[in-house]
Protein backbone atom coordinates (compact mmCIF):
# COMPACT_ATOMS: atom_id res chain seq x y z
CA UNK A 1 0.00 0.00 0.00
CA UNK A 2 2.72 2.48 0.75
CA UNK A 3 4.08 1.69 -2.92
CA UNK A 4 0.52 3.08 -4.07
CA UNK A 5 0.81 6.48 -1.79
CA UNK A 6 4.04 7.04 -3.14
CA UNK A 7 2.64 6.67 -6.98
CA UNK A 8 -0.08 8.99 -5.89
CA UNK A 9 1.94 11.77 -4.00
CA UNK A 10 4.26 11.89 -7.43
CA UNK A 11 1.15 11.88 -9.59
CA UNK A 12 -0.72 14.30 -7.69
CA UNK A 13 2.85 16.66 -7.50
CA UNK A 14 3.42 16.33 -11.39
CA UNK A 15 -0.35 17.32 -11.92
CA UNK A 16 -0.09 20.51 -9.41
CA UNK A 17 3.44 21.71 -11.17
CA UNK A 18 1.77 21.65 -14.47
CA UNK A 19 -0.94 23.61 -13.22
CA UNK A 20 1.24 26.12 -11.84
CA UNK A 21 2.91 26.41 -15.01
CA UNK A 22 -0.29 26.98 -17.12
CA UNK A 23 -2.94 29.55 -17.45
CA UNK A 24 -4.96 31.67 -15.03
CA UNK A 25 -5.81 30.56 -11.40
CA UNK A 26 -9.54 28.79 -12.55
CA UNK A 27 -7.56 26.71 -15.04
CA UNK A 28 -5.16 25.71 -12.15
CA UNK A 29 -7.48 25.09 -10.01
CA UNK A 30 -9.70 22.81 -12.67
CA UNK A 31 -6.72 21.06 -13.38
CA UNK A 32 -5.50 20.06 -9.73
CA UNK A 33 -8.98 18.74 -9.17
CA UNK A 34 -9.05 16.90 -12.79
CA UNK A 35 -5.71 15.09 -11.22
CA UNK A 36 -6.89 14.45 -8.13
CA UNK A 37 -9.83 12.45 -9.43
CA UNK A 38 -7.77 10.35 -11.92
CA UNK A 39 -5.78 9.83 -9.05
CA UNK A 40 -8.35 8.27 -6.43
CA UNK A 41 -9.74 5.82 -9.63
CA UNK A 42 -6.34 4.70 -10.57
CA UNK A 43 -5.77 4.23 -6.31
CA UNK A 44 -9.27 2.26 -6.17
CA UNK A 45 -8.33 0.42 -9.24
CA UNK A 46 -4.86 -1.05 -7.99
CA UNK A 47 -6.35 -1.89 -4.64
CA UNK A 48 -8.94 -3.90 -6.30
CA UNK A 49 -6.26 -6.20 -8.59
CA UNK A 50 -4.21 -6.05 -5.25
CA UNK A 51 -7.17 -7.95 -3.80
CA UNK A 52 -7.88 -10.03 -6.72
CA UNK A 53 -4.43 -11.48 -6.48
CA UNK A 54 -4.53 -12.24 -2.68
CA UNK A 55 -2.02 -9.24 -1.61
CA UNK A 56 -2.58 -8.23 2.06
CA UNK A 57 -0.52 -6.03 4.32
CA UNK A 58 1.18 -8.80 5.78
CA UNK A 59 2.15 -10.26 2.80
CA UNK A 60 3.62 -7.19 1.46
CA UNK A 61 5.50 -6.52 4.76
CA UNK A 62 7.08 -10.23 4.80
CA UNK A 63 8.03 -9.87 0.72
CA UNK A 64 9.51 -6.88 -0.06
CA UNK A 65 12.02 -4.50 1.36
CA UNK A 66 13.33 -1.02 1.53
CA UNK A 67 16.34 0.00 0.09
CA UNK A 68 16.47 4.17 0.61
CA UNK A 69 13.47 5.27 -2.20
CA UNK A 70 13.88 1.71 -4.25
CA UNK A 71 11.29 -1.34 -3.76
CA UNK A 72 12.89 -4.86 -4.75
CA UNK A 73 10.03 -7.87 -4.35
CA UNK A 74 11.83 -10.68 -3.19
CA UNK A 75 9.25 -13.34 -3.72
CA UNK A 76 5.84 -13.41 -5.34
CA UNK A 77 2.95 -13.73 -3.37
CA UNK A 78 0.75 -17.11 -4.32
CA UNK A 79 -2.20 -16.78 -6.78
CA UNK A 80 -4.37 -19.35 -5.24
CA UNK A 81 -4.43 -21.40 -2.42
CA UNK A 82 -5.07 -25.95 -2.59
CA UNK A 83 -9.20 -25.79 -1.12
CA UNK A 84 -9.21 -28.22 2.05
CA UNK A 85 -9.61 -31.98 1.91
CA UNK A 86 -7.96 -32.46 -1.54
CA UNK A 87 -6.16 -35.62 -1.98
CA UNK A 88 -2.69 -35.50 -3.91
CA UNK A 89 -2.06 -39.18 -4.89
CA UNK A 90 1.68 -39.69 -4.55
CA UNK A 91 3.23 -41.06 -7.69
CA UNK A 92 4.38 -44.50 -7.45
CA UNK A 93 7.61 -45.22 -9.78
CA UNK A 94 7.66 -48.82 -9.34
CA UNK A 95 4.88 -49.16 -11.56
CA UNK A 96 6.59 -47.79 -14.37
CA UNK A 97 9.73 -49.65 -14.29
CA UNK A 98 11.39 -53.16 -14.79
CA UNK A 99 9.12 -56.25 -14.85
CA UNK A 100 6.03 -54.14 -13.12
CA UNK A 101 4.96 -52.47 -16.20
CA UNK A 102 1.10 -52.54 -16.19
CA UNK A 103 1.07 -51.39 -20.11
CA UNK A 104 2.08 -53.16 -22.92
CA UNK A 105 3.94 -51.76 -25.64
CA UNK A 106 1.70 -51.43 -28.64
CA UNK A 107 4.22 -52.77 -31.83
CA UNK A 108 3.69 -51.50 -34.90
CA UNK A 109 2.54 -53.39 -37.24
CA UNK A 110 2.88 -53.57 -41.34
CA UNK A 111 -0.43 -53.55 -42.88
CA UNK A 112 -1.12 -56.00 -44.87
CA UNK A 113 -2.64 -55.84 -48.78
CA UNK A 114 -4.29 -58.63 -48.94
CA UNK A 115 -7.85 -59.55 -48.24
CA UNK A 116 -9.62 -63.13 -48.02
CA UNK A 117 -12.92 -64.63 -47.83
CA UNK A 118 -14.03 -67.69 -46.32
CA UNK A 119 -17.78 -69.76 -46.84
CA UNK A 120 -18.95 -72.58 -46.02
CA UNK A 121 -22.20 -73.48 -47.09
CA UNK A 122 -24.57 -76.63 -46.92
CA UNK A 123 -27.97 -76.69 -48.55
CA UNK A 124 -30.42 -79.42 -47.48
CA UNK A 125 -33.79 -80.68 -48.96
CA UNK A 126 -35.70 -83.71 -47.36
CA UNK A 127 -39.30 -85.20 -48.03
CA UNK A 128 -40.51 -87.93 -45.93
CA UNK A 129 -44.09 -89.82 -46.69
CA UNK A 130 -46.37 -91.48 -43.67
CA UNK A 131 -49.63 -93.44 -44.99
CA UNK A 132 -49.67 -90.77 -47.86
CA UNK A 133 -52.60 -92.04 -50.34
CA UNK A 134 -50.65 -89.88 -52.93
CA UNK A 135 -47.66 -92.26 -53.20
CA UNK A 136 -44.04 -90.72 -53.48
CA UNK A 137 -40.84 -91.58 -52.26
CA UNK A 138 -38.71 -90.46 -49.18
CA UNK A 139 -35.59 -88.72 -50.56
CA UNK A 140 -32.93 -86.97 -49.06
CA UNK A 141 -30.63 -84.63 -50.63
CA UNK A 142 -27.76 -82.33 -49.24
CA UNK A 143 -24.72 -80.09 -51.33
CA UNK A 144 -21.81 -78.69 -49.62
CA UNK A 145 -20.30 -75.83 -51.03
CA UNK A 146 -16.81 -73.83 -50.13
CA UNK A 147 -15.87 -70.57 -51.59
CA UNK A 148 -12.69 -69.09 -50.73
CA UNK A 149 -10.29 -65.66 -52.02
CA UNK A 150 -7.20 -64.31 -51.77
CA UNK A 151 -6.94 -60.94 -53.30
CA UNK A 152 -3.79 -58.59 -53.44
CA UNK A 153 -4.12 -54.83 -54.39
CA UNK A 154 -1.39 -52.33 -53.48
CA UNK A 155 -1.09 -48.90 -56.23
CA UNK A 156 -0.33 -50.41 -59.48
CA UNK A 157 -0.78 -54.18 -58.93
CA UNK A 158 -3.69 -56.56 -58.43
CA UNK A 159 -3.73 -60.01 -58.05
CA UNK A 160 -7.21 -61.86 -57.50
CA UNK A 161 -7.15 -65.66 -56.77
CA UNK A 162 -10.41 -67.95 -56.28
CA UNK A 163 -11.62 -71.39 -55.53
CA UNK A 164 -15.09 -73.00 -55.54
CA UNK A 165 -15.81 -76.32 -54.58
CA UNK A 166 -19.53 -77.76 -54.90
CA UNK A 167 -20.15 -81.88 -53.91
CA UNK A 168 -24.02 -83.56 -54.02
CA UNK A 169 -25.28 -86.45 -53.04
CA UNK A 170 -29.12 -87.51 -53.14
CA UNK A 171 -30.64 -90.61 -51.27
CA UNK A 172 -33.80 -91.69 -52.73
CA UNK A 173 -36.22 -94.65 -51.42
CA UNK A 174 -35.77 -97.93 -53.73
CA UNK A 175 -32.64 -96.27 -55.12
CA UNK A 176 -28.96 -96.18 -54.40
CA UNK A 177 -27.11 -92.82 -53.74
CA UNK A 178 -26.69 -90.42 -56.90
CA UNK A 179 -24.32 -87.59 -57.22
CA UNK A 180 -25.88 -84.41 -58.25
CA UNK A 181 -23.79 -81.90 -58.29
CA UNK A 182 -19.67 -81.60 -58.54
CA UNK A 183 -17.26 -79.29 -59.17
CA UNK A 184 -14.03 -77.97 -58.35
CA UNK A 185 -12.77 -74.10 -59.90
CA UNK A 186 -9.75 -72.11 -59.47
CA UNK A 187 -8.87 -68.91 -61.34
CA UNK A 188 -6.07 -66.58 -60.17
CA UNK A 189 -5.98 -63.65 -62.31
CA UNK A 190 -2.52 -61.25 -62.43
CA UNK A 191 -3.00 -57.49 -63.73
CA UNK A 192 -0.59 -54.57 -63.71
CA UNK A 193 -1.70 -50.74 -64.62
CA UNK A 194 -0.03 -47.70 -65.50
CA UNK A 195 -0.88 -45.18 -62.44
CA UNK A 196 -3.50 -45.65 -59.75
CA UNK A 197 -6.95 -43.94 -61.31
CA UNK A 198 -6.75 -46.25 -64.26
CA UNK A 199 -9.07 -49.05 -63.91
CA UNK A 200 -7.20 -50.67 -66.97
CA UNK A 201 -4.93 -53.60 -66.18
CA UNK A 202 -2.23 -55.73 -68.52
CA UNK A 203 -3.00 -58.76 -66.98
CA UNK A 204 -2.61 -62.93 -67.11
CA UNK A 205 -5.20 -65.38 -66.37
CA UNK A 206 -5.47 -69.38 -65.63
CA UNK A 207 -8.49 -70.74 -65.01
CA UNK A 208 -8.98 -75.10 -64.30
CA UNK A 209 -11.85 -76.72 -63.51
CA UNK A 210 -12.67 -80.70 -63.58
CA UNK A 211 -14.39 -82.45 -61.00
CA UNK A 212 -14.10 -84.83 -58.20
CA UNK A 213 -15.94 -88.24 -58.31
CA UNK A 214 -17.31 -90.63 -61.64
CA UNK A 215 -20.22 -89.03 -62.89
CA UNK A 216 -22.86 -91.92 -64.61
CA UNK A 217 -25.88 -91.71 -66.87
CA UNK A 218 -28.25 -93.22 -64.27
CA UNK A 219 -29.11 -95.97 -63.96
CA UNK A 220 -26.53 -97.11 -65.43
CA UNK A 221 -23.25 -97.41 -63.10
CA UNK A 222 -21.73 -99.98 -65.48
CA UNK A 223 -19.33 -97.05 -67.60
CA UNK A 224 -18.30 -93.75 -66.56
CA UNK A 225 -18.80 -91.11 -68.01
CA UNK A 226 -16.69 -88.72 -66.01
CA UNK A 227 -14.11 -89.04 -63.88
CA UNK A 228 -11.29 -87.20 -61.78
CA UNK A 229 -9.52 -85.44 -64.44
CA UNK A 230 -11.59 -86.45 -67.38
CA UNK A 231 -12.34 -83.95 -68.02
CA UNK A 232 -10.14 -81.38 -66.98
CA UNK A 233 -9.93 -77.73 -68.78
CA UNK A 234 -6.80 -75.74 -68.49
CA UNK A 235 -6.91 -72.03 -69.51
CA UNK A 236 -3.74 -70.29 -69.76
CA UNK A 237 -3.64 -66.57 -71.40
CA UNK A 238 -2.87 -62.93 -71.15
CA UNK A 239 -4.83 -59.88 -72.34
CA UNK A 240 -6.33 -57.11 -70.29
CA UNK A 241 -8.87 -56.62 -67.35
CA UNK A 242 -11.36 -53.68 -66.91
CA UNK A 243 -11.63 -54.17 -62.88
CA UNK A 244 -13.96 -51.69 -61.06
CA UNK A 245 -14.44 -52.26 -57.38
CA UNK A 246 -16.60 -50.53 -56.29
CA UNK A 247 -19.41 -51.72 -58.72
CA UNK A 248 -17.58 -55.34 -58.16
CA UNK A 249 -17.04 -55.45 -62.08
CA UNK A 250 -14.13 -57.55 -63.69
CA UNK A 251 -14.00 -57.76 -67.46
CA UNK A 252 -11.01 -59.84 -68.96
CA UNK A 253 -10.07 -60.30 -72.85
CA UNK A 254 -7.31 -62.31 -73.72
CA UNK A 255 -6.70 -62.95 -77.75
CA UNK A 256 -4.09 -65.07 -76.79
CA UNK A 257 -5.01 -68.09 -74.91
CA UNK A 258 -4.22 -71.68 -74.58
CA UNK A 259 -7.25 -74.12 -74.00
CA UNK A 260 -5.90 -77.70 -72.69
CA UNK A 261 -8.80 -80.03 -72.28
CA UNK A 262 -7.60 -83.40 -70.11
CA UNK A 263 -8.98 -86.72 -70.27
CA UNK A 264 -6.71 -88.81 -68.10
CA UNK A 265 -8.96 -91.94 -68.08
CA UNK A 266 -8.03 -94.13 -70.99
CA UNK A 267 -11.62 -95.97 -71.81
CA UNK A 268 -12.70 -92.26 -72.02
CA UNK A 269 -9.94 -91.22 -74.20
CA UNK A 270 -10.46 -94.24 -76.55
CA UNK A 271 -14.05 -93.08 -76.85
CA UNK A 272 -12.54 -89.88 -78.42
CA UNK A 273 -14.80 -88.44 -75.15
CA UNK A 274 -14.68 -84.30 -74.83
CA UNK A 275 -13.56 -83.57 -78.14
CA UNK A 276 -10.33 -85.59 -77.58
CA UNK A 277 -9.01 -87.74 -80.56
CA UNK A 278 -10.53 -91.04 -80.05
CA UNK A 279 -8.47 -94.33 -80.37
CA UNK A 280 -8.67 -96.02 -84.16
CA UNK A 281 -9.20 -99.75 -84.41
CA UNK A 282 -9.07 -102.14 -87.45
CA UNK A 283 -11.80 -104.43 -89.05
CA UNK A 284 -11.69 -106.85 -86.17
CA UNK A 285 -12.05 -104.30 -83.68
CA UNK A 286 -8.73 -104.57 -82.33
CA UNK A 287 -7.21 -100.98 -81.04
CA UNK A 288 -4.17 -99.91 -83.30
CA UNK A 289 -3.27 -96.66 -81.53
CA UNK A 290 -4.92 -95.38 -78.04
CA UNK A 291 -7.19 -92.60 -77.71
CA UNK A 292 -5.36 -88.95 -77.23
CA UNK A 293 -5.55 -87.86 -73.30
CA UNK A 294 -4.79 -83.95 -74.12
CA UNK A 295 -6.63 -81.80 -76.65
CA UNK A 296 -4.72 -78.58 -77.26
CA UNK A 297 -6.43 -75.26 -78.64
CA UNK A 298 -5.77 -71.70 -79.33
CA UNK A 299 -8.18 -69.29 -79.63
CA UNK A 300 -9.81 -65.79 -77.66
CA UNK A 301 -11.55 -65.99 -74.09
CA UNK A 302 -13.71 -63.12 -72.71
CA UNK A 303 -14.78 -63.51 -69.00
CA UNK A 304 -17.25 -61.24 -67.02
CA UNK A 305 -17.85 -61.40 -63.17
CA UNK A 306 -20.12 -59.51 -61.67
CA UNK A 307 -22.03 -58.54 -57.85
CA UNK A 308 -24.72 -56.61 -57.07
CA UNK A 309 -27.30 -56.15 -54.36
CA UNK A 310 -30.77 -55.98 -56.00
CA UNK A 311 -32.78 -55.42 -52.68
CA UNK A 312 -31.85 -55.97 -49.21
CA UNK A 313 -30.57 -59.07 -48.21
CA UNK A 314 -30.69 -59.98 -52.06
CA UNK A 315 -27.19 -61.03 -53.78
CA UNK A 316 -26.73 -61.83 -57.27
CA UNK A 317 -23.92 -63.06 -58.93
CA UNK A 318 -22.87 -63.69 -62.74
CA UNK A 319 -19.68 -65.80 -64.11
CA UNK A 320 -19.58 -65.68 -67.45
CA UNK A 321 -17.22 -67.10 -69.93
CA UNK A 322 -16.72 -67.16 -73.56
CA UNK A 323 -14.40 -69.24 -76.02
CA UNK A 324 -13.70 -69.53 -79.83
CA UNK A 325 -11.04 -71.54 -80.94
CA UNK A 326 -8.54 -69.91 -83.68
CA UNK A 327 -8.20 -73.07 -85.48
CA UNK A 328 -10.70 -75.82 -85.32
CA UNK A 329 -13.69 -73.93 -85.18
CA UNK A 330 -13.36 -70.14 -85.15
CA UNK A 331 -16.32 -68.56 -84.50
CA UNK A 332 -18.03 -71.23 -82.90
CA UNK A 333 -18.15 -70.25 -78.89
CA UNK A 334 -17.90 -71.91 -75.79
CA UNK A 335 -20.23 -70.77 -73.00
CA UNK A 336 -19.96 -71.26 -69.65
CA UNK A 337 -22.32 -69.26 -67.39
CA UNK A 338 -23.20 -69.94 -63.94
CA UNK A 339 -25.66 -67.11 -62.43
CA UNK A 340 -25.88 -67.50 -58.35
CA UNK A 341 -29.18 -65.81 -56.86
CA UNK A 342 -28.36 -65.65 -52.75
CA UNK A 343 -31.42 -64.54 -50.26
CA UNK A 344 -29.79 -64.24 -46.83
CA UNK A 345 -32.22 -64.93 -43.86
CA UNK A 346 -29.76 -63.71 -40.85
CA UNK A 347 -25.80 -64.19 -40.51
CA UNK A 348 -25.80 -68.38 -40.79
CA UNK A 349 -29.02 -68.99 -42.70
CA UNK A 350 -28.85 -68.48 -46.58
CA UNK A 351 -31.06 -69.80 -49.31
CA UNK A 352 -29.85 -69.48 -53.00
CA UNK A 353 -30.87 -70.26 -56.78
CA UNK A 354 -28.98 -71.01 -59.40
CA UNK A 355 -29.04 -71.94 -62.80
CA UNK A 356 -25.89 -73.30 -64.73
CA UNK A 357 -25.53 -72.60 -68.72
CA UNK A 358 -23.06 -74.67 -71.21
CA UNK A 359 -22.59 -75.19 -74.41
CA UNK A 360 -19.58 -76.97 -75.88
CA UNK A 361 -19.06 -77.71 -79.50
CA UNK A 362 -16.58 -80.40 -78.80
CA UNK A 363 -18.92 -82.03 -76.32
CA UNK A 364 -21.42 -84.70 -78.55
CA UNK A 365 -25.13 -85.92 -77.62
CA UNK A 366 -26.38 -89.23 -78.96
CA UNK A 367 -23.01 -90.38 -80.50
CA UNK A 368 -23.53 -94.34 -80.84
CA UNK A 369 -20.45 -96.77 -80.89
CA UNK A 370 -20.85 -100.10 -81.77
CA UNK A 371 -18.92 -102.84 -79.94
CA UNK A 372 -16.28 -102.79 -82.86
CA UNK A 373 -15.53 -99.26 -81.54
CA UNK A 374 -16.87 -97.69 -85.11
CA UNK A 375 -18.95 -94.98 -84.82
CA UNK A 376 -22.53 -95.55 -86.20
CA UNK A 377 -24.13 -91.77 -85.23
CA UNK A 378 -22.06 -89.30 -84.36
CA UNK A 379 -23.87 -87.06 -82.68
CA UNK A 380 -24.02 -83.35 -82.09
CA UNK A 381 -23.63 -80.78 -79.36
CA UNK A 382 -26.32 -79.30 -77.29
CA UNK A 383 -27.42 -77.02 -74.53
CA UNK A 384 -26.65 -78.00 -71.24
CA UNK A 385 -28.34 -76.57 -67.94
CA UNK A 386 -28.42 -76.98 -64.82
CA UNK A 387 -31.26 -75.26 -62.41
CA UNK A 388 -29.98 -75.56 -58.03
CA UNK A 389 -32.29 -74.20 -55.36
CA UNK A 390 -30.86 -74.76 -51.63
CA UNK A 391 -31.63 -73.74 -48.33
CA UNK A 392 -29.25 -74.20 -45.69
CA UNK A 393 -26.86 -72.64 -43.22
CA UNK A 394 -23.48 -70.88 -43.88
CA UNK A 395 -20.40 -70.44 -42.11
CA UNK A 396 -17.94 -67.36 -42.90
CA UNK A 397 -14.52 -68.28 -41.59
Amino acid sequence: MRIIQLFLLVTLGTFTLQAQTSGSTNQKIDSIKSAAAQAIMRLRALDTLAQGLGVTKETQQDTVQRLDTIVIRLSQPMAYTRSQGAAIKPVDTRSVTGSNIQEKIKRFHMPSFWTKTNRATINLNEVAFVNWNAGGNNSVSGIMSLHSERNYKFRYVQWNNSLDFRYGLNAQEGQTIRKTDDQIRFSSTFGHRKDTISKWYSSGKMNFNTQLSNGYKYPDRSKPISRLMAPGYLFLGVGTSYIDDAKKLNIYVSPLTQKATFVLDQDLADRGAFGVRRATYDALGNKITDGEKVFMELGILVTNTYERTVAENVLVKSNLSLYTDYLASFGNIDVDWFLDVHLKVNKFITSNIGMHFIYDDDILFDRVINDLGFVEQNGRPKLQFKQLLGFGVVYAF
